[in-house]
């Protein structure tokens, strides 16, 4: 489209640039009882033509804007990456209340949408807000999981390696429980998360 709408522009300034002269002799060779064209008419048309010229222009540089806005480069995923790594390493969750400490993690739900989403938040004001995707790629184990990260439009492919450990336990307030400053003890999962150039 773009393409296109850049050499409809070149085309239009080059009839813009035809002399009044050439026409009149093609008009003549065609025509020749046609009466003569003012040179008014030759004005009129050429800022007509510049000016179908400059919307084609416009057109062109919106369509590569839009087409930039759609996909993600290799730096803009690179810096994305880096900053979701940044974000994810360290974090933590609470467990269930009933859980011992040895529940699974959702490595294939829940935490695959997060990276998702946190490399989005880091992809900065020129990147999409979407196209990044986080697949599981060989072993995963109820504590231990790797991605594979692309996004649409970036020829760089990047791998995630996270670990999840019970790292300790938390009493916290029950409201509606029995008894007053009833409590209960959830385990607290942190997350250590690594990420390199290529694949897993």
């Amino acid at each position: 489209m773009a393409t296109t709408s850049f050499i409809l522009s070149a085309v239009l300034v080059a009839m813009a640039c035809v002399k009044a002269s050439r026409v009149r002799a093609w008009r003549h060779s065609v025509n020749p009882s046609a009466p003569e064209v003012p040179e008014s008419s030759f004005v009129v048309a050429r800022v007509l033509l510049l000016v179908m010229a400059a919307l084609g222009l416009y057109t062109g540089f919106h369509t590569l804007a839009v087409a930039d806005d759609g996909a993600w480069s290799d730096d803009e995923l690179t810096s994305a990456v880096r900053g979701a790594t940044e974000d994810l390493n360290g974090g933590f969750e609470y467990g269930d209340p009933y859980d011992d400490g040895t529940a699974p993690a959702d490595f294939d739900g829940e935490y695959a949408t997060k990276i998702e989403d946190t490399i989005v938040q880091y992809g900065g004001g020129d990147a999409p807000q979407f196209g990044v995707a986080a697949t599981l790629t060989g072993p995963t184990t109820a504590t231990e999981a790797a991605y594979r990260i692309t996004a649409t439009g970036a020829a760089k492919t990047f791998c995630m390696h996270v670990t999840r450990e019970h790292t300790d336990d938390a009493d916290t307030a029950a409201p509606g429980l029995p008894g007053d400053g009833a409590k209960v003890t959830m385990p607290v999962y942190t997350y250590g998360v690594v990420s390199r150039v290529g694949e897993c």
